[in-house]
This record gives structure tokens, C-alpha cells and sequence, in this order.
């Protein structure tokens, strides 16, 4: 049951890309839109394989990949310790909640001449920009997944004489950690709009969004334009499908498995 509704799933995405590629390919085949504004489809997706054989671009990608990586890996390494930390100590909780309520709303893309006035026109600037709006949706699910914690088996292990670091480690951290995992789901893709935004706006460095900004100053360059948001879509689409099925994989006793674990045995 639940593979066949997979597969309609995965037939009804099918289907929504190929509406969304005939309505494209017809308003720019039918002139609708003009062609400096709206290439169609099919030229924007053939230019689009070419690039994959242009060495320049993929380095290109690559490094707009690595900040991205480096971005969320920082964005984790402190999320993860500070988000235990608030949802452990309710008095640091209560004592930094102003600060990060100031500062969760600021828009990593304002910050963007402060950092580079601050860290210069390099990769640096794009990691700092990207861990900072990443590491919010780790850390906010970081402490709601405590909260959610069995409060029965904690209470279990104190009983049996285990301190706070032994429950936090047996307990907490095993429940919390699908918390974890969405959290950083949702940050990679905030990650890599950030990546592709700084190089977009700063106008440094190299990477797709240096790519598109590029072209977007070409008189021709819609085609090009186009092409390197496919590649940009493409990538968060890959981003979010390997995340998800690692997710599935090493976390089966989440509630949605559980609750399909129960129907399947009847409890």
C-alpha cells in the first residue's frame, strides 16, 4: 500500500513537471511573452545539458556546493549544542530568548555589506552568510524535539540513578535526533538559496549565482539565465530527495512509521 502510494506520488510530480514544461514551451513557442524575456522550455532545458560539459561552469557549481556544505555543517556544529543547551536549561533559555528572537527575523541578504566589509569578497563572507540563516531551523527544532522527549522513560533512567548527561545521551538525543534531521533538511535548502543569493547580490567570487548574474547582464542571456536556475532547481531537488530517504533510513521509528507500523499489525 504504502509503495503504490509512492508510486502515485511520483507519477502526480511526473505529471505536474511535464504541465509546467508544455505551458512553458507553449507560451514561448506562441510569442505570448518575448523570447528576451521567456525562452522555451526546451531551449532553456538543452542549453541547460550543455552546460554540463562546460568546465568553467561546474567549478563554478562546485564552489557554490562547497560554500554550501561548509555553510550547513557550521550551521549544524552550532545548532545542534546550543539547541540542547536551551531546551536542557531553562534559565540560559530564558536568559539569551530575547537575543535570538532579535536576531532569527534579520535577513542573512541585508547583512551582506556588513559581512563583506567585515570578512572581505571571498568564500568566507558566502559561509558566514549561509550559517547564519541555517542555523535557525536547526536549532528551533532542536529544542521542540527535547520537549518532545518520553518524559516516562527519563524519567525511568533517573530513577535507576543515571545523571543528566546519561539521560540527555540515552534518551534525548536518540528522540530528538528526526527532530535534528528535518531541521537540517529545511536548512539545506535555506543554505543553498543563500549561496546562490550572496553570489547573486554580491557580485564576487564564482558560482552559479555569479553565473546567472553574468548572464543577466548579457544582451541575449535569458536562455543562459534560465539554464542556471534549472540547475539551481535541480540541485535543492536532489539536496531534499537524499536527505528525505536518509531521514526514512535511519529513522524508522518516527510517528508517520509508526503509525504505518500500527495499521500494518493491527495495533
Amino acid at each position: 500500500m504504502k509503495q503504490l502510494k509512492r508510486r502515485q506520488e511520483l507519477w502526480l510530480g511526473l505529471l505536474g513537471v511535464l504541465l509546467a514544461f508544455g505551458v512553458c514551451e507553449a507560451v514561448g513557442r506562441a510569442g505570448l511573452v518575448r523570447r528576451s524575456y521567456l525562452s522555451p522550455a526546451s531551449e532553456v532545458l538543452v542549453r541547460a545539458v550543455e552546460l554540463a560539459g562546460d568546465g568553467a561552469f561546474l567549478d563554478g557549481v562546485g564552489a557554490t556546493l562547497r560554500a554550501w556544505a561548509l555553510g550547513l555543517g557550521l550551521a549544524v556544529a552550532i545548532a545542534v549544542p546550543l539547541g540542547l543547551l536551551l531546551g536542557s536549561v531553562p534559565v540560559v533559555d530564558s536568559a539569551v530568548r530575547v537575543i535570538v528572537e532579535f536576531l532569527r527575523p534579520l535577513p542573512s541578504v541585508a547583512l551582506i555589506p556588513l559581512v563583506s566589509l567585515l570578512l572581505g569578497t571571498g568564500t568566507e563572507t558566502k559561509v558566514a552568510l549561509i550559517t547564519y540563516a541555517s542555523v535557525w531551523p536547526v536549532l528551533f527544532n532542536t529544542v521542540y524535539g527535547l520537549g518532545e522527549t518520553d518524559p516516562l522513560a527519563k524519567d525511568t533512567l533517573r530513577a535507576f540513578g543515571f545523571g543528566r548527561l546519561s539521560v540527555l545521551l540515552r534518551v534525548e538525543l536518540p528522540g530528538t535526533a528526526p527532530f535534528i534531521a528535518a531541521g537540517i533538511r529545511i536548512s539545506a535548502a535555506i543554505a543553498l538559496i543563500l549561496a546562490v543569493a550572496t553570489e547573486l547580490l554580491s557580485g564576487f567570487g564564482e558560482g552559479l549565482g555569479i553565473f546567472i548574474a553574468q548572464a543577466g547582464l548579457a544582451t541575449d542571456g535569458t536562455r543562459d539565465v534560465l539554464a542556471g536556475v534549472v540547475w539551481a532547481g535541480a540541485l535543492g531537488l536532489v539536496i531534499n530527495g537524499v536527505l528525505m530517504w536518509g531521514e526514512r533510513r535511519l529513522f524508522p521509528w518516527t510517528p508517520e512509521r509508526r503509525a504505518t507500523a500500527g495499521r500494518r499489525t493491527g495495533t
